[in-house]
């Protein structure tokens, strides 16, 4: 049986005000492709409501790091109320969305994700004494990746937001909140 151990749990990010969804995108996408993620999208949902758009987004990127090792990451992106609005800059309209945003991230390292190792009784047996005293070294090197990559995309994604922060003081919208932790 495949071996699920969870790295990170429910690491969430919130923010309100403006941003830019399909730049908010392509700055996921980048990272991911940067770091050798493939890429899982298990939701994708969108409705439109007259308090503006609900828009709910699962991701799940993961990475091969050997036969045996892979790492996956789960990204949960929740948007309300998103509107689409004009802001001036630098004397020049630009539109960006205006509304609310919360990122879930989740990291897990799997091992023996093929089961490989689980056709006879003594094979699950050696993989446990395996696991335990001989392989403990790499996994615990392939966890402090995933926990590196989920804290790297989190902080980009920290700073994209805090980014257009600044551009909502300098205009009349209202100003953006980034919230951290559980909650």
């Amino acid at each position: 049986m495949t071996e699920k151990k969870v790295v990170i749990d429910k690491l969430r990010l919130s923010y309100e005000g403006l941003f830019s969804v399909v730049d908010l995108y392509k700055l996921i996408d980048t990272f991911l492709r940067e770091k050798g993620y493939d890429k899982r999208e298990r939701l994708h949902q969108e409705r439109v409501l007259p308090e503006g758009k609900y828009i709910e987004l699962e991701i799940e990127p993961w990475k091969k790091y050997t036969d045996y090792v892979k790492s996956e990451i789960r990204l949960r992106i929740i948007m309300s109320d998103i509107k689409e609005v004009e802001v001036e800059r630098d004397n020049m309209k630009i539109r960006l969305n205006q509304g609310k945003v919360q990122f879930i991230f989740d990291g897990y390292l799997t091992t023996d994700y093929e089961g490989r190792w689980e056709q006879k009784p003594i094979f699950f047996f050696l993989r446990t004494i395996f696991d335990k005293y001989i392989y403990k070294i790499y996994t615990g090197k392939y966890e402090g990746q995933v926990l590196e990559d989920v804290n790297q995309i989190h902080a980009r994604i920290k700073a994209f937001l805090n980014l257009y922060r600044f551009t909502e003081e300098s205009t009349t919208a209202p100003t953006g909140k980034v919230q951290f932790g559980p909650g």
